[in-house]
């Protein structure tokens, strides 16, 4: 019984004579070369087309008894029945005595076993009404077609593309080998919430609806400061500092004169009453010291002058025995318990950001810890110089940890709020000029479809026109098949109308 020769090799008979060995051997490193240059082209040989010459032994050989008989022309090779990669130059048997089946010179040589099924002669497809010949490619992907049947300067047969190939010009046909070599892998376009955070530096600023300041709107004099320095918290209510002014004092025995007077009288007295009281309200006394007032019957030698709010201490001026002039700052409170946060947004990014939006705030003094607010107002102008604009977060501060004139890092979460079709950005290929995603149609069939694009964030872009729904596109290795695509469409504007003639 015969040996099996190795895989992709020619074992020739011992006995047949020397030339016709190396001949054998030539015809297959042929092949070989061919196939290889070919990146999975088929290839064969036939009669009458001319390529490299077959041997008088080898086109003088026997039919053997597998050989089709829609197959024509001489025998070029025996290969395994099984269809195992082992093959011969002459007629030879298996291990259990099976003869190996001929292939002739008609029939298909690529060792690629999806184009076995397809006709390796033009003029048979044509004949069984099968398909028919749109027009012939270059083999080797070259952008050159040709109306007939040709061969290119290397000897390889043009290859034809059928009318079912080509029905369809935006679809582009990948064989399952090349999907996998090429790591080609698609994912659904999904319904998603799409954000894209704008980050941008930041300073903690006071609230200023929450800053009080002590002053005098009459001259004075300090006869007491309480013991409360800068940078303590202080209660609404809490005293601060008691001073004696002459106009106060005047104007309080003024008013209790007329109280005094007025107690049981109307009219007249009443409006002069009214009047007394203004004057000290104007001279900002406080509600307390006027009710005091009325209560004893007495005008005080100094009044006591309290916090208006609770809040910290930011400025302290008022000393023991100092003359206070009408607007000098005794004090000044401010309320930290809500904070500000001003940041600089480019001007780019102006479009995305809206009032009301999340903001996450992180300090470089609090590391790992993060803060959650809320866009209070945009700021209506624009830095000539830096081309920012600058948005203010209202940011609550209940545990004391934000400290005005603080850096922070801020993150505005910018985009809808609802869901939409989006898919993650590497599915689209943008050209400046258009956005271009690949369809998975399935079956190794793809078709690149123009898209119109909306909010981009968080790896993944909104699809706002084109892509529905649990379509699938191709997420990875899509500029191969958007490069196939290219080439397909160019070779069928170059391809010649099927009535002319050759030149």
């Amino acid at each position: 019984m015969d040996r099996m020769t190795p895989s992709h090799g020619f074992d020739p008979d011992e006995n047949r004579p020397s030339d016709d060995r190396r001949t054998s051997r030539r015809v297959f490193v042929a092949v070989l070369l061919l196939l290889a240059l070919g990146t999975g082209a088929w290839l064969g040989f036939r009669a009458g087309q001319g390529g490299l010459p077959l041997p008088n032994w080898l086109a003088s050989a026997p039919a053997g008894t597998g050989s089709p008989s829609a197959a024509a022309g001489p025998i070029a090779y025996y290969r395994d029945p099984d269809g195992k990669p082992f093959y011969t130059a002459d007629p030879k048997k298996t291990e259990d005595g099976r003869d190996y089946a001929p292939v002739r010179s008609s029939e298909d040589v690529s060792f690629d076993e999806k184009s076995k099924d397809v006709p390796a002669s033009p003029t048979a497809a044509d004949q069984s009404g099968e398909k028919k010949i749109l027009y012939y490619r270059n083999p080797m992907g070259l952008p050159d077609t040709s109306p007939v049947p040709k061969k290119d300067s290397m000897g390889m047969d043009y290859l034809p593309v059928y009318e079912g190939e080509a029905e369809d010009g935006s679809t582009v046909t990948v064989s399952p080998g090349r999907l996998q070599r090429t790591g080609v892998r698609s994912e659904a376009a999904e319904r998603r919430v799409v954000t894209r955070p704008v980050r941008v530096p930041g300073t903690i600023k006071l609230d200023e609806r929450r800053v009080a300041l002590i002053s005098l709107r009459s001259e004075g004099f300090i006869e007491k400061v309480e013991n409360v320095t800068t940078g303590e918290k202080v209660r609404a209510g809490q005293p601060l500092l008691r001073l004696y002014s002459p106009e106060i004092a005047a104007a309080s025995a003024q008013y209790l004169s007329v109280f005094n007077e007025g107690s049981g009288a109307g009219g007249g007295r009443a409006v002069v009453l009214e009047g007394a009281r203004q004057r000290l309200e104007n001279l900002n006394v406080p509600p307390a010291v006027l009710t005091e007032i009325e209560r004893t019957r007495r005008v005080p030698t100094t009044i006591t002058w309290s916090a208006p709010r609770d809040g910290i201490v930011l400025e302290r001026n008022a000393t023991d025995g100092m003359r206070a002039m009408p607007g000098d700052v005794l004090f000044r409170i401010a309320d930290v318990s809500a904070l500000w946060v001003l940041a600089d947004v480019p001007e780019h990014d102006l479009g995305a950001v809206r009032p009301g939006q999340a903001v996450t705030i992180r300090l470089r003094s609090l590391p790992g810890e993060t803060f959650t607010g809320k866009i209070g107002l945009i700021y209506p102008q624009v830095n000539p110089e830096t081309r920012t604009a600058r948005v203010r977060i209202e940011i609550p501060n209940p545990d004391g940890l934000l400290l005005p004139d603080m850096y922070a890092d801020v993150e505005i979460a910018t985009g809808a709020g609802k869901p939409v079709v989006a898919v993650p950005d590497s599915a689209l290929i943008d050209t400046g000029t258009r956005q271009v995603v690949i369809v998975d149609k399935g079956e190794g069939r793809f078709e690149p479809r123009e898209v119109k694009v909306g909010m981009s964030g968080n790896s993944f872009v909104e699809i706002s026109e084109g892509i529905d729904q649990g379509e699938q596109v191709v997420v990875s290795a899509n500029f191969l098949i958007d490069a196939e695509s290219n080439l397909k469409a160019a070779l069928q504007s170059m391809a010649a109308p099927a009535e002319e003639k050759p030149q």
